[in-house]
This record gives structure tokens, C-alpha cells and sequence, in this order.
């Protein structure tokens, strides 16, 4: 039967609202475990909450945390609440709020093309659109069962890397800003040049990317290094014909820069007589976790490589999908490339962006295949393909997820 306007929105957010909450509750548990057993340096819930905790709190945490955003509404909360549930709720409303976005930015591009593909039940679009915004932040790296080992990948994380890393509160809380940032830059990206941007565009775009790098600047390296390439290729290309069009988005950036400059000034710089500064060869952190990079890169991408491979041509024309790959190389090439000198090496922290790299690459291949399943020329052993290979890394996702929230080690 088919159902009103108002009782298909009814359906669509009553869902909506239905699976936030189950998400809210497994997360937020997992969040308090993490933060309670971190002060107990109990050997379960493995994580880097006591650092984030004590930080919070003006103590020594023995580490460097230039980036005060999530520490500030950790502050906030723990105002009323003690200082683990402050940063474990901290946690979980950034991470229901990167949800949210996720859901928003898809409705967006996608909602009204599967609306029309599913017209006698249009309520069914915006119920795909929350599982697959809900499902992409749960989804891992790929791995086989229990006790079968891949020969060079001796870990399931560790090497291959996966775009939910739960163990990082960090990453989760930088999240909201980045896709904030990263739809917004793909927004401008198609008309910059033209010089019709809304002034609030502009600046939405640098408070966002701002927002990101004062958060965790993982992120905001890997934009902005495939921005700046973009932007100068174009310009070279154009024969410096756009070149104040390119100066204006540019000037977006400054003050990331600047707070780029401030967070970089205290973290790259030479401590307790060892070596610092970054430094330049190839896998040279990441061969210490893995034997295989190559096998580790498509056990972590199976998924928008295969989109990529199925539907070749989208890269010219849907600017969330070439990006994102854009996006993804420039990750790529800096966890490859690039490493901290000194003691910091063995961190691996260029993987932190590499992981963005690879959420964001599953994202742009989601807005290809849901833009595809509501085209009704679609092939349909095509699509089966893709949302099999989605669903592998959903379920290998789900499966983690379920032993990191039982205590289990992240490796």
C-alpha cells in the first residue's frame, strides 16, 4: 500500500531515530570501558583515553596535545560529570554528530534520486541512506576468520589499517570537522574558478577545516596537500587565467596554516637530545607492521577499488568520487613517504591520516553505487557485486567492533 508523504517521513526518521539510539547505546558503552579502564591501567579496552583524561584536566599526561578542541568539551561535560564519562561522552557526541553529517551529506546528493526509484515506497531511500551512513562507521579493514593468517599481514589493524579505528578517540572526534570540510571543499571545487561562490561558502569551508585541524590535524595534511595540488594544476593548466579566483579559495586555508604552524612549532622539533623533524623513505614505518603492503592496501580499500574498477568513467564527472580518490592517493603516498624522526618514528603517525584517507575513499565509492542503484539502467550483477563487497567489510566491521567492545586488543 502506498503511504502518504507524512507517514513516509514518519517511517523514514522514526528509523533514523530508531538506529541512532542502538548506536548511542553500544558506542557510548564502549566509550565509558575505555575511559574507566584507561585511568585503571587495566590491560582491557586498550586505548590512549588516560592521556586525553589528564589532559582535560590541566595535568602532566606526558604527552603533547596542541589541538584543544575535544579537550574543551570534554571540560564542558566535566562540569557536571567526573572526568572519565567527560571525555567518554565527549567522545560519543562527536562521534554520533560525524553520524548525523554523514547522514545529511547523503540525503543531499542522493535522496530524491532513490526517492524516485522507490516511488511507491519512498520511505525505503531514506531508510538505505541511514544504514549505509551508520554502517560506514563501522566498517574495518577486511580479514579472514580466527586463526587463519594472510602470509606478510600478521595482524588484522596493525599494517592494514581500518577507516574506524575505536581505540583512537582522537580520530573519531576530529571526524565531524573533516567531512564537514571535505563537503564543503567539494562543493567549491566545481565552481571556485567562476567566481560565483557565496562569500559563506568560503568562509564555512575555512572554519570547518580550522575546526578539523584543532581537533587532530591528521586530516587536515592529507586535504590540504591534494587541495594545494589540485589548485596549482589548475592554475598552470589555465595559464594563471584563474589565478585570483585560486587566491581567494586559498586564502580559506590561512588560518589552518597558521594553526598548522603553532601545533607543528612544538611536535616536529628535536626532544630529549634525539633526533626530530620528518623524514623521507619508502615504507620505512609501515614494512615494521606488515610484509605485504600492497595485499594490506587492498584489504583495507577492497571495496572503492572495486567500485573504482566498475565504474571507471564516474571519476570525470562526480566530484565526490574523484576527490575522495585524490584524497586517498595523497594519503596514501604520505603513510609511504613520509615518517616522524626520533622516538615518535615507531607511532606511525602518518597512518592516522592515511585512515581518513580510506573513510573518505569509501564514502565518494557510496555516492557512486547509491546514485547507481537508484538508476534503473544500472546493470544489475553490478550493483549485487558492489553491495556484496560493502557488506564484507561491514560485517568484518561489526565482527571488530564486537571484540574491541569486549575488551579485545585492537591489533
Amino acid at each position: 500500500m502506498k503511504l502518504d508523504s507524512k507517514k513516509s517521513k514518519l517511517i523514514d526518521y522514526g528509523f533514523m531515530v530508531l538506529i541512532l539510539a542502538i548506536v548511542v547505546f553500544v558506542t557510548g558503552r564502549l566509550f565509558v570501558l575505555q575511559a574507566t579502564h584507561a585511568m585503571q591501567d587495566s590491560p582491557l579496552y586498550h586505548n590512549d583515553m588516560k592521556a586525553y583524561i589528564l589532559e582535560m584536566q590541566g595535568l602532566d599526561s606526558g604527552y603533547s596535545f596542541p589541538y584543544p578542541i575535544f579537550f574543551w568539551i570534554g571540560g564542558a561535560f566535566h562540569l557536571f560529570l567526573e572526568p572519565e564519562i567527560s571525555m567518554a561522552m565527549a567522545t560519543l557526541l562527536l562521534n554520533t554528530l560525524s553520524i548525523l553529517i554523514t547522514i545529511w551529506g547523503l540525503r543531499q546528493v542522493v535522496l530524491k534520486p532513490l526517492q524516485e526509484r522507490f516511488k511507491d515506497y519512498p520511505y525505503l531511500a531514506g531508510i538505505l541512506i541511514t544504514l549505509v551512513a551508520v554502517s560506514l562507521h563501522f566498517v574495518s579493514m577486511v580479514f579472514p576468520p580466527e586463526g587463519m593468517y594472510l602470509p606478510g599481514i600478521p595482524f588484522r589493524y596493525l599494517g592494514v589499517f581500518t577507516p574506524n579505528p575505536f581505540h583512537n578517540a582522537t580520530y573519531m572526534a576530529t571526524r565531524p570537522f573533516a567531512i564537514l570540510a571535505f563537503l564543503w571543499y567539494i562543493k567549491l571545487l566545481p565552481i571556485y574558478e567562476t567566481g560565483k561562490v557565496a562569500f559563506k561558502d568560503y568562509v564555512l569551508f575555512s572554519v570547518f577545516l580550522l575546526l578539523t585541524t584543532m581537533t587532530k590535524p591528521s586530516f587536515t595534511i592529507v586535504l590540504v596537500g591534494s587541495a594545494g595540488l589540485i589548485m596549482l594544476y589548475r592554475m598552470v593548466r589555465s595559464k594563471f587565467q584563474n589565478f585570483w579566483p585560486t587566491i581567494r579559495l586559498g586564502v580559506c586555508f590561512i588560518p589552518t596554516f597558521i594553526d598548522l604552524l603553532y601545533q607543528y612549532s612544538g611536535v616536529f622539533v628535536p626532544s630529549g637530545g634525539e633526533e626530530g623533524g620528518i623524514g623521507f623513505g619508502f615504507a620505512e614505518v609501515w614494512s615494521l607492521y606488515c610484509g605485504d603492503i600492497p595485499l594490506a592496501i587492498g584489504l583495507a580499500a577492497g571495496f572503492p577499488i572495486l567500485v573504482l574498477v566498475l565504474n571507471r568513467k564516474e571519476i570525470k564527472t562526480n566530484v565526490a568520487f574523484r576527490f575522495s580518490w585524490q584524497l586517498y592517493g595523497m594519503s596514501l603516498a604520505m603513510a609511504l613517504i613520509l615518517y616522524e624522526k626520533g622516538f615518535r618514528q615507531p607511532d606511525f603517525n602518518f597512518s592516522w591520516g592515511y585512515m581518513h584517507g580510506i573513510f573518505f575513499v569509501f564514502y565518494g565509492a557510496l555516492v557512486v553505487l547509491l546514485q547507481a542503484t537508484a538508476n534503473r539502467e544500472s546493470q544489475g550483477w553490478k550493483i549485487a557485486l558492489q553491495w556484496l563487497a560493502y557488506l564484507w567489510h561491514v560485517v568484518c566491521g561489526i565482527y571488530y567492533f564486537a571484540g574491541i567492545a569486549n575488551g579485545a586488543m585492537y591489533y
